[in-house]
């Protein structure tokens, strides 16, 4: 897997590598799609409507949020698919909070997919 770098869809100054793919269940609000260059937009990757609505991007719940996330990609591994290239890649996301939101878990989640299949049998 090539690098893994995220971006904020409203930071029009920040550079993007690779392939970009918007990992959010919603369009971001005031970004056309006309506007937003992509690869994809992997709204199967993102957390739940109800997972999303719970976390309410509380840090106080991101260890939870990130297991719960983790446990959902677990059961949706198509959803994934498509981000685990030997590109680099981009995932494109739009919560403020650049710390704690799905796109690092994400990436995160990918980074330990990667490792456990290159891991030696």
């Amino acid at each position: 897997m090539g690098s893994i770098r995220l971006s904020r869809v409203y930071d029009h100054d920040d550079p993007v590598a690779g392939r970009r793919f918007l990992v959010e269940r919603l369009w971001p609000r005031g970004v056309g799609r006309d506007t937003l260059q992509i690869d994809g937009w992997a709204k199967d990757a993102a957390p739940s409507s109800d997972l999303r609505r719970w976390f309410g991007h509380d840090p106080a719940r991101w260890a939870e949020f990130r297991r719960r996330y983790f446990d959902e990609l677990d059961r949706h591994p198509d959803a994934v698919a498509p981000l685990l290239t030997e590109d680099d890649l981009t995932l494109l996301y739009s919560s403020r909070d650049r710390e704690h939101n799905n796109a690092v878990a994400l990436r995160d989640y990918l980074r330990a997919r990667q490792e456990h299949r290159d891991a030696p049998r």
